[in-house]
């Protein structure tokens, strides 16, 4: 039986830094990743997890925003703190900044685990989230589905829908970035070689002919799909930007992974009242049937992914075990 490296640690053990390099290579499949994410939400659904509301400050001048999570995974025993810096004065990708880290502490002995970048966490996390949404949301007998973007979300978004709902099989994509859209293909054909996605010019024709949309474009994005652009019955899914307020407003039913985040960071989707659309059912709930996603085939959907930090933690927490048991990172005595 191979020894569990994180339960031979104790208060003495110094904490292990695991970097971006120390986890790039780390192995981990869509499927794993979904799984620790719905066990996240699950166990925060039963009250065996806590989830504060994230803490925030941004520039008044918009060029820079920060924001604070902790949250403790009751299951797995973990306590752990994340932190972001996005700094973006010009809203280009040459000038962007962005850090972002996890430090995750072992609540049944009280020793530290690791403190990690949290680049790739996010990278995962986010995507397995919106494949669980859309599982729970698509209407019966969907099959198409239309990415918009192709930055780190877009390039992740299909491995992990795919490792939900097996049943779509025809996956169009929209970008403007050559090399994105063949980091797209590229990330796919890994893990699904057999499967085809097809480059589309027109992304408002697109939509008319998709069962789901997911929306992951940076901010700069040109594409702003409008409700009267979506296909009746159709599922538009929110993680980054190209999806204009009006698919919220007039959506038939709204669903979020929390109505506390979106309300934090959703404020861009206001309606011509200047008022946010209020959230029918939040994604813990539905995934343990105390709440109800869709309601008939013809509802259009809109979906707000805002993500969880208990989300990062069960992400974070696989990535270190893994890191971990193959030596990766540098033990640091922080605490001599």
């Amino acid at each position: 039986m191979i020894e569990d490296p994180l339960n031979t640690r104790d208060r003495s053990t110094p904490l292990r830094v695991l970097s971006r390099s120390d986890l790039a290579g780390v192995p981990i499949t869509p499927a794993d990743v979904v799984r620790a994410v719905e066990d996240a939400y699950v166990a925060f659904a039963a009250g065996d997890s806590d989830n504060p509301r994230k803490l925030s400050v941004a520039n008044p001048d918009g060029s820079s925003v920060s924001y604070a999570m902790l949250g403790r995974d009751g299951r797995r025993r973990v306590v752990a703190m994340k932190t972001s810096y996005k700094f973006d004065p010009g809203h280009d990708r040459a000038t962007k900044r962005y850090y972002t880290t996890i430090t995750l502490y072992d609540d049944s002995t009280g020793a530290p685990i690791a403190m990690m970048d949290c680049s790739r966490v996010g990278a995962l996390r986010t995507p397995a989230v919106s494949a669980l949404l859309v599982r729970e949301t698509a209407r019966r007998g969907a099959e198409s589905v239309l990415l918009i973007g192709t930055g780190t979300q877009g390039r992740n978004a299909l491995p992990h829908l795919l490792a939900a709902n097996p049943q779509l099989r025809k996956l169009m994509l929209y970008g403007t970035h050559p090399e994105g859209l063949a980091a797209v293909h590229s990330q796919l054909a890994e893990y699904y070689p057999h499967m085809l996605l097809e480059t589309v010019e027109d992304p408002k024709a697109a939509a008319a002919a998709a069962d789901v949309v997911l929306a992951t474009a940076g901010p700069g994005t040109e594409v702003a799909l409008e409700s009267t652009d979506l296909a009746p019955g159709a599922t538009a899914v929110l993680v980054g930007y190209g999806l204009a307020p009006s698919t919220l407003v007039d959506a038939d039913r709204v669903i979020a992974t929390s109505a506390e985040q979106m309300a934090l960071t959703g404020t861009d989707m206001v309606g011509p009242d200047g008022t946010l659309r209020r959230v029918d059912a939040e994604l813990p709930q539905i995934l343990t049937r105390r709440a109800v996603a869709r309601r008939s085939d013809d509802e259009r959907i809109f979906v707000y992914n805002s993500g969880l930090v208990l989300t990062d933690i069960a992400v974070a927490h696989a990535l270190a075990e893994r890191a971990i048991a193959e030596g990766r990172g540098t033990e640091v005595p922080l605490w001599d």
